[in-house]
Formats: structure tokens, C-alpha cells, sequence
């Protein structure tokens, strides 16, 4: 039975925080999601980059590959570094992905933008740090 793949996509830094979270959220979504194939690809400063993870799904079974940005919003990456890096052409979202000459459909989602559950998080995050008080 095919999965999709997800492949889902952190900007990269100097400190481990955002690696970290990355590779968390990416196990979580592992751990409840088993319809998924999922792999973390940076755009830069880790590893593995996002062309190295790409390069690891030709090695799955999946019949469809998703690229997620783990991005609040829209910017230079989202709209230029990372379809680039995923061959696609600015402001196009589906594409095709060769695996093992077959072509299967590439699709790049959206970044997190404006959600009820972002709002709630930051309530949350607001709760914990006045609980400090």
C-alpha cells in the first residue's frame, strides 16, 4: 500500500532550537498520521537540505509528495528559495515528482498563515508565562 510522502521544511539555523522543533513536530506527525511518510528537509545551515530529503523519497513507496513549509508566513523562502528547491516555478504549487521513472504529483502547501489553532497557542503560551507571575 502507497503512502504520501511529506516532506516538511524548516528554515535552518546556527542554534539547535529550530532543528529540534522541526524534527519534533515531524515525529508527532509520524506518530499519528501513519498514512504519511514524513522527512525533514532545511532550507539552509542544517542538514539534510531540502534537495537531500527529496533525494531520500526516491527511495519510498509513495504515490504523492507534499512539501510543507513549518513557516507562520509568506516570504522570500515560501515564495521563491523553497519551489526551487523543489523544482517548481514561482507562484506554482503542483508539479510532478520522478520516482523511479514514474512520475508522481508534487504539490507545495501553503505556510501555517492566520489559524483558530495558532491563536489558541498563543493564548496558551500567554497563560503559561502569566502562570509564572
Amino acid at each position: 500500500m502507497s503512502k504520501k510522502g511529506m516532506l516538511l521544511v524548516g528554515h535552518g539555523s546556527t542554534m539547535p532550537y529550530n532543528q529540534e522543533l522541526v524534527e519534533k513536530t515531524a515525529a508527532m506527525i509520524k506518530a499519528h498520521h501513519a498514512d504519511y511518510i514524513v522527512k525533514c528537509g532545511f532550507m539552509n545551515m542544517n542538514k539534510p537540505s531540502i534537495k537531500e530529503s527529496m533525494e531520500a523519497f526516491k527511495k519510498e513507496p509513495i504515490d504523492a509528495l507534499v512539501v510543507v513549509p513549518l513557516f507562520l508566513a509568506k516570504g522570500v523562502h515560501i515564495e521563491k528559495d523553497i519551489p526551487g528547491e523543489i523544482g517548481l516555478p514561482e507562484g506554482v504549487k503542483k508539479g510532478s515528482f520522478v520516482l523511479n521513472g514514474t512520475s508522481i504529483p508534487l504539490v507545495y502547501a501553503e505556510p501555517i498563515g492566520s489559524d483558530p489553532l495558532l491563536a489558541d497557542l498563543m493564548v496558551k503560551n500567554a497563560a503559561k508565562a502569566l502562570s509564572t507571575l
